[in-house]
């Protein structure tokens, strides 16, 4: 307790004597939080986060753009996109970004998420360009990032090579490297080493665990993009081909159609479920061809049966800690190539993908039943249709995906805007047991697009420019057996959110969400093995206000309530008190967070979202009783040099020690540091 009164104490005092960020980055976090929510633990988020970077440093032209880069925001629906270009095509080329007030659909907190990324300036062209104005014109940016856990786990202290171990240390290093020449030419390095990896010895002689880059080049003539290295697609609906993040269902309930944008470079530090290679886009009058080869090894457990190389699991943690992980480090090779084309004329997009992926072995059945009908082979071919046509109100989607010689999978949808106040969302989707694909990833209440049908159904209420009211229902159900469910089973999803917002100052939002699902209640319990109801219940409460230009304020309370038929009832509840101070013009800013928890138990476990250093961001798992704490630290050094450092705590009054398995700490305090580096020239 001591230990943690002292860390509290530095926080607060570094807190007093610091300043905050701008209030855009509040609000853009609040909007990562809202996309990110369904999303795993530790997922990198920085593909969406440096995304925005980029389009705050370069903004995107309100009279040039075509609509895909305002797509690439994620947070427009595609009805405030087809009036803004509407909107242009009536009135001609913007003057001023506030004509965007007079754009139906454009409501205030749209408004206030977009000013930041858009502009109405010229754009830049190759005319200038030489070699010599690449390396001396170009935005460069190199970036170094240093992180610990400050109490050794116990996979670092065991010396028995016998036994399951973390082979490096604790350390986390980063290193990455940016250049963008105008817009049109782009090149990415990333270099990585999580926690436990070894560096600079097993089969990390070279270093780094994660090498990856990709150099992009847009606008030449026919050619639309080019790019080499590692890059990622995300074509239709998802149901074929869909790298890098995926959002599931949450408060931004028109997400529920895909946006998906084509080509893109792969910068995240994710280290799975991205191409490896060399695509392009090649524009003909109404169509685009689009390409793509890839050959990168993965990781999976391979055995060799009878002379024949087996492989009984894929996995895609990226993490090589162990002995065990390093056997499964890029031990299978993966060679995938396709090509999509996409036709569009007026407000009508069809397209047609296909994509073809072999492994170097053969992927063999889980001895599971309810493996019964997943992939099996070496070889995995794919072909989709899909589409999307605006019809006054209403925005149409879908896509219908085949294996070719086994299953399929399909999804269907409306948005509708009744008026300009009331919007509904219509979805139905049908994903067959034996449908196989390694790169799908679409709207479900699992991941994979497979054993799944359901129907999803939302409304959008804007009674005023102040007021939203969202809510969707989700019915679904499973053919099939899965992971803790021994026979088919069913469930819902409902989430309702009521939030109220005054212009530039703050934000009060409530939250319901109950979710139910089918899983087997063990034979210890009833005579035999059999499905039982398991539903949890979810209130939050959020006020996020600017109580000045200085000082800005975030607060949470929220509850969970877990059910499970011939268990006891459990509970979960948790509040925290985030804290801005934003001085104009101050070379150092700063973020502070105090939070209490109590759970039953890891079903009643809540998550929510931390501010980081900059690209990064946390979702701690916040359960069992204790304390939380945190502070974000920015110093501009130079007008081009930044120093970040987040300094957290997790204190739990209760325990002897925190974790399980290798990443066991003896105590009852888990702490971390962070300090990051950004050189731009």
């Amino acid at each position: 307790m001591i230990k943690f009164y002292l860390l509290t104490c530095y926080l607060l005092f570094s807190f007093t004597y610091c300043y905050g960020q701008e209030y855009h980055e509040l609000t853009l976090d609040q909007l990562l939080e809202q996309l990110l929510e369904e999303l795993e633990e530790d997922v990198d988020v920085s593909e969406i986060s440096e995304r925005w970077q980029y389009y705050l440093k370069h903004p995107i032209n309100l009279n040039k753009t075509d609509g895909r880069e305002l797509h690439d925001l994620q947070f427009l629906t595609v009805f405030q996109i087809e009036r803004f270009l509407a909107h242009r095509v009536e009135s001609g080329d913007f003057l001023s970004l506030q004509e965007l007030q007079s754009i139906d659909g454009f409501d205030l907190k749209t408004i206030q998420y977009l000013l930041p990324f858009v502009t109405i300036a010229n754009p830049s062209l190759y005319q200038d360009f030489t070699f010599k104005n690449l390396l001396q014109k170009s935005d460069q940016e190199v970036m170094v990032r240093y992180g610990r856990m400050m109490h050794t786990a116990k996979g670092y202290a065991i010396t028995d090579t016998t036994r399951s171990r973390y082979l490096g240390d604790p350390n986390r290093y980063l290193i990455r490297y940016r250049l963008n020449y105008n817009n049109h030419i782009r090149l990415a390095i990333n270099m990585d080493k999580d926690a436990g990896e070894p560096f600079f010895k097993e089969k990390q002689k070279n270093g780094f665990d994660f090498y990856s880059g990709s150099l992009a080049v847009r606008d030449l003539g026919r050619i639309k993009q080019i790019v080499i290295g590692d890059f990622a697609l995300q074509i239709g609906q998802g149901l074929t081909m869909w790298n890098g993040l995926s959002f599931g269902k949450g408060s931004m309930i028109e997400n529920a159609a895909r946006q998906g944008i084509g080509l893109r470079s792969y910068t995240s530090l994710n280290e799975s479920n991205f191409l490896r290679g060399i695509s392009s886009t090649l524009v003909f009058g109404k169509f685009e061809i689009t390409p793509y080869i890839s050959y990168r090894y993965i990781d999976g457990n391979v055995k060799q049966i009878n002379d024949e190389r087996t492989i009984a699991t894929l996995t895609i943690s990226g993490l090589h800690r162990t002995p065990t992980e390093q056997r499964y480090r890029r031990a299978i090779g993966q060679f995938v190539y396709g090509s999509n084309l996409l036709y569009t004329k007026n407000r009508l997009k069809i397209g047609f993908n296909y994509v073809t992926t072999h492994l170097d072995g053969i992927k063999v059945l889980g001895k599971a039943l309810e493996n019964k009908f997943d992939f099996e082979g070496n070889l995995l071919r794919n072909m989709s249709m899909y589409y999307n046509y605006t019809y006054r109100n209403s925005y149409f989607f879908g896509e219908v995906a085949t294996n070719l010689d086994q299953g399929y999978a399909w999804l269907t949808g409306a948005i509708t805007s009744i008026t300009p106040q009331f919007s509904t969302v219509l979805l139905y989707r049908d994903y067959q047991k034996n449908y196989h694909n390694f790169f799908a990833q679409s709207i479900g209440e699992t991941t994979g697009t497979q054993n799944e049908k359901g129907f999803y159904t939302g409304i959008v209420y804007h009674p005023s420019r102040k007021i939203q009211w969202t809510t969707y229902v989700d019915l679904f159900k499973f053919p099939w057996l899965r992971y803790r469910a021994i026979a088919p089973s069913a469930g819902y999803d409902v989430m309702s959110q009521f939030s109220y917002m005054w212009y530039k100052k703050g934000q009060l939002s409530v939250r319901f969400r109950h979710r139910l699902r089918e899983e087997n209640i063990p034979a210890s319990k009833t005579k035999e093995v059999v499905l039982a109801k398991v539903k949890r219940y979810q209130i939050r409460l959020e006020y996020k206000y600017k109580l000045s230009p200085i000082w800005s304020i975030r607060s949470r309370m929220e509850g969970v309530q877990y059910t499970k038929e011939f268990e006891k009832k459990e509970l979960g509840w948790m509040v925290f008190q985030d804290v801005f101070f934003n001085p104009n013009r101050s070379k150092i800013t700063t973020n502070i967070r105090l939070a209490y928890f109590h759970t039953d138990s890891y079903n009643t476990r809540i998550y929510a979202y931390e501010n980081d250093v900059l690209y990064s961001s946390s979702f701690p798992l916040y359960y069992q009783k204790g304390w939380r704490i945190y502070n974000n630290i920015r110093y501009r050094i130079h007008r081009n040099i930044d120093l970040w450092t987040k300094v957290s705590a997790f204190y739990y009054p209760e325990l002897e020690k925190v974790g399980s398995g290798l990443d066991e700490i003896q105590g009852n305090m888990k702490s971390e540091i962070k300090m990051q580096l950004r050189i731009q020239f």
